[in-house]
């Protein structure tokens, strides 16, 4: 395991135990066997090793969203959509204890998002990648005309963050692949 990956290992591990505002640079780089100024050489800030822990260290949701996209057609529209589901649930879950704490104050939310806006990052981007594959299948004539994508997007990643969230605050486990199938089926009709 490389520099960078050690130290996205060990924010993953500290963000989770304490969440991201109580995390620090000098202790996600102690934890990783490294001093603050290596995790600089491979990361701008916080906010960019936060980014580098959703996209690299948590389950794949943007990978799954990609990989619909680039399959649209293939599968049934309620099969890509569970899968979809199923990675959401998975990503949801595993970054709530991470990013709950970026809410703990208006000011640190201001620069989290400020932060991540400059990145071009951000919650939206798994609504507007699903957006874009519920296109593509309308397109194809597989979704209705009439039908509300962004409706659809929203109420299926919407539902995903919620029993997510459940999942954390009833600390008891689900089992997101049925519920994955509950939360497509009714979108379909």
């Amino acid at each position: 395991m490389g520099t960078r990956e050690a130290i996205l290992a060990a924010a993953s591990r500290i963000m989770r135990e304490q969440g991201y505002a109580r995390a620090t640079t000098k202790e996600i780089a102690r934890a990783a066997g490294y001093s603050e100024a290596a995790l600089y050489k491979h990361f701008a800030d916080k906010t960019e090793i936060f980014l580098g822990v959703l996209t690299e260290q948590l389950p794949a949701l943007g990978a799954v969203l990609t990989d619909v996209a680039a399959n649209a057609g293939r599968d049934t529209v309620r099969a890509n959509l569970t899968k979809v589901a199923k990675a959401a649930l998975d990503f949801y879950a595993e970054s709530f204890p991470i990013a709950a704490s970026v809410f703990s104050t208006r000011e640190l939310l201001a620069a989290h998002r400020d932060a991540v806006h400059e990145r071009s990052a951000g919650p939206h981007h798994p609504h507007d990648k699903l957006v874009e594959y519920l296109r593509t299948e309308q397109r194809l004539g597989r979704l209705p005309r009439s039908a509300d994508l962004d409706a659809i997007a929203a109420l299926l990643l919407g539902a995903c963050f919620q029993q997510a969230f459940l999942s954390h605050f009833e600390d008891g486990p689900r089992d997101f692949d049925a519920l994955a199938k509950t939360l497509v089926k009714p979108l379909l009709r």
